[in-house]
């Protein structure tokens, strides 16, 4: 175990007011918490964004990768359930979705309702999956799928340190997500909003809207123009459905 203490899994970028409802946002594949540094700043302080940092990644680089999703989720759950008491959403990009929706069954085992979950860049969990081998790739096959995907600082794998730095924490998470079988159990009963881009050849639209099958809340799906990281380009929109449907 890679421990639960908080301030491990939590960045907090800036300060919220007091009694502000919370965002838990849930990186991608390869991802950090610092990718959500923009969200936390357009939402502060009326929302206190806590950004989850993944092992094996910055200033959690020394610790081993949690290449198991179910594992991930229970040490997620345990950190959030040692935080203070607030109105709490969610926020999951792509592998992050998953995490995220994990976690929120976790949750509401416990009692816990989420006010909201919004899902980006997957489809619903229960939908079949083509095979996916990224994680079983050398290193040029895995940044050749970064580099299909568009992901935000792609390009820096470039260079060899930066690539021998970052290549653990990204197949880790591949074989994490590549790994991952729904096991069926009770919808979740929070709202739930599905976000995506029109061009996303790993989140067709289609297998996105599956994503009502698992809450018995209200849903709601956002398309927008662009492929698998659409939210690069989209990034107001995407602030602004949050914005309509967080408890503010």
């Amino acid at each position: 175990m890679t421990g639960s203490h908080p301030s491990r899994w939590f960045r907090r970028f800036h300060p919220a007011e007091p009694g502000a409802p919370r965002l838990v946002c849930f990186p991608y594949a390869g991802g950090s918490a610092s990718y959500f540094f923009p969200v936390s700043a357009a939402l502060r302080p009326a929302v206190e964004v806590l950004a989850v940092q993944y092992p094996g990644r910055q200033d959690r680089r020394t610790e081993p990768v949690t290449a198991d999703i179910g594992v991930l989720a229970d040490e997620v759950t345990t950190a959030l359930l040692a935080e203070p008491a607030a109105p709490t959403a969610f926020f999951g990009h792509s592998m992050g979705a998953v995490v995220g929706y994990e976690v929120g069954r976790r949750l509401e085992q416990r009692g816990t309702v989420l006010t909201h979950l919004y899902v980006s860049g997957r489809r619903a969990p229960a939908r079949p999956l083509p095979d996916e081998d990224v994680h079983t790739r050398d290193d040029a096959g895995v940044i050749a799928e970064l580099r299909a995907l568009g992901g935000p600082g792609s390009e820096l794998l470039a260079d060899p340190g930066l690539r021998e730095m970052a290549l653990p924490a990204i197949r880790g998470d591949y074989a994490a997500i590549e790994t991952y079988a729904y096991v069926p159990g009770p919808p979740l009963r929070c709202p739930v909003t599905a976000l995506v881009g029109d061009r996303d050849d790993k989140a067709p639209v289609p297998e996105v809207k599956g994503w009502a099958d698992h809450t018995t809340g209200p849903f709601d799906l956002r398309v927008f123009p662009g492929g698998h990281f659409y939210l690069d380009t989209r990034n107001a929109e995407v602030l602004a459905a949050i914005r309509e449907s967080l408890p503010v």
